[in-house]
């Protein structure tokens, strides 16, 4: 599998298809950190990320936010004291995407440098 943080996300129409469950556990494995949570039926990514202050994780969430609005696909990112928490899934089709992979690659890219 070629790294996900070189991707790009595709344009997510409603009818794109989920992942297979093969497929989730393939790409998962690029993304070990991230949690496979069902919530209200929706399969979604989510990471918790750990910071010294709230201003630390202020300028992560920022980080993340700028990202999203290049690759066109958002998350949810959730801003606490030393804490962020980012889910991924795609909207239109109510479920993981290869986008949502990509983008939490990506997150955890911006975590490390």
């Amino acid at each position: 599998m070629s790294d996900l943080t070189e991707l790009k996300c595709e344009a997510c129409q409603i009818d794109a298809p989920m992942v297979t469950d093969h497929e989730m556990v393939e790409l998962t494995k690029a993304i070990p950190e991230w949690e496979v949570l069902n919530v209200e039926g929706i399969k979604q990514l989510e990471r918790a990320y750990k910071f010294k202050n709230f201003k630390l994780a202020w300028a992560f969430a920022n980080q993340v936010a700028e990202m999203a609005e290049e690759e066109f696909h958002h998350p949810t990112i959730t801003l606490e004291w030393g804490k962020v928490t980012v889910n991924w899934w795609s909207h239109s089709i109510k479920g993981l995407h290869k986008n949502d992979f990509i983008c939490a690659a990506k997150t955890d890219r911006l975590f490390e440098n």
